[in-house]
């Protein structure tokens, strides 16, 4: 049951039929949009959400490969086809031709697809093509234009392409006969072009011969009138060339003469053009009598031409507004997210204007949702929204929400929104109301929506309170479920404290007196009465006068709820700070546990290389004396020989100086904690020669030494240690083995490394669209490098859709790194396809 009759204009479908109306290509499809009803049958309304949906992928996805015009409506021609006797003219079947050919394109549409795709729009066209098997022709009348029927429904497919196959050989692309229709009109055709030649060129001769008397100017040709060939020529010399006048010019200066040697020809040409029309009227009769028996077929596919219109329509409806179609049930139940509504998005689209998102949900321990705030702050638009997307869900459109969202069944739509008053019925503003309410108690039950705006209002405003309060007491009773707008403070408490009822509020930015067009359930608004009356500026006296009169207790509660705001909004504001400070202190937390981490392997493996050098530097110190003294007792004493061995010890242990260490630069904090930093860099001897794969090399500029791994033309692939980067080939320098045996032990342990601000400016994040797939591979190494030497266990890499191939070569490149444990897409919502998670091991 709707309520009132007039439930469509008050929710803005009405509207909705319009944009439907301009939307469908044909009156056929338009005649579908003037038979849309509200409906309670949820099989029937399941099925068509399904066929829009389905039909919403095609538009979006295919949208060429699905016909999209000459949906005409020849239901007349067929009526007229149908009377024996009458026939069809050229352009009727024009029209018949054109049409037929877009219903076999859609058939044939869903007949190239899988079983499986678009099911129901599958179904729909199954079913257009079954129909009770025509009437055979009787004995003696022929049967050449369409063979017997069968395959998929007498009458079916078959008979479409067939009758096609005809109109093709009868009727051009002109809409005219073709002169092979038939043998005698070929014949007849061929006979009138002769005679028009014959005819053309007597009159070119006759018309030479007046233009050369100069009867006439150059500029006249022949030309037709009364349908008979004529030639022009000026009044005056009319007599001098036997034949009869047709016509004149306006002026009257110029006559349109027949010569008499033309006569003869021209009446022959005019029997010749009655036998052709006998001759047409004939083909188009016999042709219509061939049709005739399957006029029923025929409006049976011209009845799913014009639902696949009506289809078509709705799918682009809901792709103009983003309609969907969300998880539905059989019961009573309001749960949407992020509900738009779609004649406010559209005009706020061409605006260039956002609409505010609602959210709302209504349940069998919330049923009915009272919903308060100031005036302008959105009331009125969350309770339209909530009635037009049910209604229009109920007429089988998508609706605007988020996919998550969930929708279910109402029997009864009452709404009490605007003003009725009638002087014709004696009504008030408030008795109109009330009437309203009458029936909503009379009618409600647990399968009942009803909304209600302005719940109250158009009386004394402590006896409409709590009239008000009554009849929200036996609503509820009834098990219905619906949404109210109230300024009352008596109803907002009676919802706060019953069961089956919750309170609402608009919000409101109670600091700058702006409404937030946002629905928070859960709580009551406050008005904003006082405020917004400040903000007008009305006098300050009539203010204070105003709070005098309403109560401390109304004034207290008023200021309470805006106390509130402000307080929600500081600590909404605050906990988001705090969450930020939060994430950010976690990922400060984790960075230093991994530099610890990575500091105290350093320290162990520095203690025990130098343990090593030292345990070698003292081994070899002891051969050298021992060799020493050896030497000396040989040479007995000589003081020479003495002096020469032990200039040899001394180089020996000068040999053996340990180089001066570069201590490790820890960066963090307010002071280095007396750690400084060495300025003083080592020279690295740098060797000539062609660096190949197993080279020795150190990058220019910097102290990193490494060892070239692979060649990739101008680029090499270098192991600094356990790190693995890609490197321009002309940004490297040749180094002897000697040399990086020397160096790479202590540079590697013990150059400064800023590893603090490394994380700190780490992101895992790296947006490598646009990009080369050469370029793409050296960012994703130099990020996995980083990645590896700081530790995070999740990494993002955003590619892009496109065709799949710069996602592929990324994805099989990450394979080659023994740290990564998988690669997947993101969520959906967030990238997809477009984007690879990397989780590390």
């Amino acid at each position: 049951m709707l309520y009132p009759q007039n439930i469509e204009i008050k929710l803005g479908f009405d509207k909705i039929r319009e944009r439907l109306n301009e939307l469908c290509i044909s009156t056929l499809g338009r005649s579908f949009v003037e038979k849309v009803r509200f409906s309670d049958n949820y099989d029937l309304i399941q099925k068509m959400i399904r066929q829009v949906d389905e039909m919403k992928n095609i538009l979006q996805f295919e949208p060429t490969a699905f016909p999209s015009q000459n949906y005409l409506d020849v239901n007349y021609q067929l009526s007229k086809a149908a009377i024996e006797g009458a026939f069809l003219t050229e352009e009727e079947f024009f029209n018949v031709k054109l049409s037929l050919r877009t219903i076999q394109e859609c058939l044939r549409f869903f007949d190239k697809k899988e079983p499986e795709e678009f099911p129901q729009l599958r179904e729909l066209a199954l079913n257009a093509l079954t129909s009770p098997p025509a009437p055979l022709p009787l004995r003696g009348e022929s049967s050449g234009v369409f063979p017997p029927l069968n395959g998929r429904g007498a009458g079916g497919e078959i008979a479409i392409r067939n009758l096609l196959d005809s109109l093709d050989k009868i009727i051009d692309d002109r809409g005219k006969l073709k002169d092979n229709a038939s043998s005698e009109l070929q014949s007849i055709r061929k006979r009138i072009q002769v005679q028009e030649n014959d005819l053309r060129k007597t009159l070119d001769r006759i018309l030479k011969s007046v233009r050369s008397n100069g009867w006439i100017s150059d500029d006249f040709s022949m030309t037709i009138r009364g349908g008979r060939m004529v030639i022009p020529i000026a009044a005056e010399h009319k007599r001098k060339i036997k034949g009869f006048v047709h016509d004149e010019s306006d002026s009257g200066k110029t006559v349109f003469l027949e010569p008499t040697e033309a006569l003869d020809a021209n009446n022959e040409i005019r029997e010749l053009e009655s036998a052709e029309k006998r001759e047409i009227v004939k083909i188009l009769m016999d042709l219509t009598t061939q049709m005739r028996p399957h006029v029923p077929v025929l409006r049976k596919a011209y009845t799913f031409l014009g639902i696949i219109d009506f289809i078509r329509a709705k799918a682009r409806l809901a792709i103009e507004v983003n309609g969907i179609a969300p998880l539905s049930l059989n019961s009573q139940v309001v749960d949407w997210k992020n509900a738009v509504h779609p004649l406010l998005y559209l005009s706020f689209k061409k605006q260039g204007k956002i609409v505010k998102p609602l959210t709302i949900s209504l349940n069998s321990e919330n049923r009915i949702l009272l919903v308060s705030g100031p005036n302008a702050g959105g009331k009125s638009v969350t309770l339209k929204t909530l009635g037009l997307l049910q209604y229009m869900y109920q007429c089988g459109l998508l609706v605007p929400m988020a996919e998550h969202s969930t929708i279910g069944m109402f029997k009864n739509v009452f709404i009490d929104i605007g003003d009725e008053q009638s002087l014709e019925n004696d009504l008030s503003t408030y008795s109109s109301h009330l009437t309203n309410m009458k029936h909503f108690l009379l009618n409600s039950d647990r399968k009942t929506l009803f909304l209600i705006d302005e719940f109250g209002t158009g009386t004394e405003p402590s006896l409409g309170g709590a009239i008000a309060e009554s009849i929200l007491e036996d609503l509820n009773k009834s098990g219905a479920y619906g949404a109210i707008n109230t300024h009352y403070t008596n109803l907002k408490a009676f919802a706060d404290k019953t069961t089956g009822l919750v309170n609402g509020a608009m919000r409101y930015d109670a600091e700058h007196l702006e409404p937030l067009y946002e629905l928070e359930i859960g709580k009551p608004g406050s008005s904003f009465a006082i405020e917004i009356a400040y903000k007008i500026g009305l006098p300050k006296a009539i203010i204070d006068k105003s709070k005098q009169r309403i109560g401390n207790q109304q004034v207290n509660f008023e200021k309470l709820l805006k106390e509130l705001e402000i307080e929600k909004k500081v600590f909404t504001d605050k906990n988001i700070e705090n969450a930020t400070k939060q994430r950010k202190l976690d990922q400060l937390l984790e960075q230093y546990s991994s530099l610890k981490t990575y500091l105290d392997n350093e320290k162990k493996t520095i203690l025990n290389t130098a343990k090593l050098q030292a345990k070698e530097l003292v081994k070899n110190a002891n051969q050298k004396i021992e060799a020493t003294i050896k030497d000396i007792r040989e040479q007995g004493a000589d003081k020479l020989a003495t002096k020469e061995i032990r200039q040899e010890l001394q180089d020996f242990q000068e040999g053996l100086n340990v180089e001066k260490l570069v201590p490790v630069r820890v960066v963090g904090g307010d002071t280095n904690h007396g750690k400084e930093e060495n300025t003083e860099k080592d020279v690295i001897e740098v060797i000539t020669g062609e660096i190949t794969v197993g080279s020795l090399v150190r990058i220019k500029g910097q102290e990193a030494l490494g060892e070239v791994l692979a060649m990739r033309g101008k680029d090499a692939e270098v192991a600094i240690g356990d790190l693995k980067t890609t490197v321009k080939m002309n940004r490297l320098e040749k180094i002897s083995r000697k040399e990086f045996k020397q160096k790479s032990s202590v540079k590697s342990k013990v150059v400064g490394m800023d590893m603090n601000e490394k994380m700190m400016n780490f992101s895992f994040n790296l947006d490598i669209r646009g990009k080369r797939g050469d370029e793409a591979i050296q960012e994703v190494d130099k990020f996995m490098n980083d990645a590896i030497m700081v530790g995070y266990d999740e990494l993002r890499i955003v590619h892009g859709k496109g065709d799949g191939i710069l996602r592929t070569l990324i994805r099989n490149h990450l394979r080659g790194y023994k740290q990564v444990g998988k690669t997947q897409d993101e969520h959906a919502d967030r990238g997809g396809a477009g984007v690879t998670l990397v989780s590390m091991k």
